[in-house]
């Protein structure tokens, strides 16, 4: 009996030191090869950007800090700001928005209005009980941060704007392997949905910071 499990783990270790992992291109083309194309959801959304290639290099270890700095960099200096510092929009468009989870898939077509489906992975306001866990809570995100009303107008530092805007445009400008999605840059929402958003986080009548 001994002598059969001995001769077992030889096996088993010499499947071990002889196993070769694929190359990235072999683990690439097994990955596309899975794949079809579906209505709008068409095999270039598996081509890798510089940093999503990056990412997935550092899966599993740390990124080299000057690596991260330079793609964290190049995301926020493509940020386009709004024209006329115009940064809200109506709140209660905001949360249909953030409530929204279609666009994008194959089963729907490319005038599919995207939504931001913002509830997946935050808690926004207290009113919404099913929300995920992934990204932090957003609750009284403006509240926390300046927000305030005066003369029936929100007053919000702009710093504060600048950063969520930048933060809804492309996350990976403040963390180079975010999760979460490049909402302008990948043209997501287009700007006057990120406006009506804005405003759900941050105008003082909205509910997220009112209650």
């Amino acid at each position: 009996m001994k002598k059969t499990l001995s001769i077992a783990a030889i096996f088993l270790l010499a499947s071990c030191a002889t196993y070769t992992p694929p190359t990235t291109e072999e683990a690439t083309a097994t990955i596309k090869a899975s794949f079809q194309a579906r209505g709008i959801a068409q095999l270039d959304r598996l081509d890798q950007s510089e940093l999503q290639a990056s990412c997935s290099q550092y899966a599993t270890s740390e990124m080299p800090k000057a690596q991260r700095e330079k793609l964290e960099k190049a995301a926020l200096d493509a940020v386009r700001y709004p024209a006329n510092n115009n940064w809200l929009g109506d709140w209660k468009v905001g949360e249909q928005i953030a409530q929204n989870g279609r666009g994008l898939q194959f089963s729907d077509t490319a005038s599919t209005v995207a939504g931001g489906n913002c509830y997946a992975c935050h808690q926004i306001q207290k009113a919404e009980i099913s929300y995920g866990n992934i990204g932090p809570s957003l609750y009284q995100y403006g509240k926390l941060r300046g927000a305030a009303s005066e003369g029936g107008q929100a007053q919000v530092p702009e710093a504060i704007m600048r950063y969520t805007w930048a933060k809804i445009w492309n996350s990976h400008a403040f963390n180079a392997c975010s999760n979460m999605p490049r909402y302008g840059a990948a043209a997501i929402l287009n700007e006057d949905q990120i406006r009506h958003v804005m405003a759900l986080l941050l105008d003082p009548q909205s509910p997220v910071n009112a209650q």
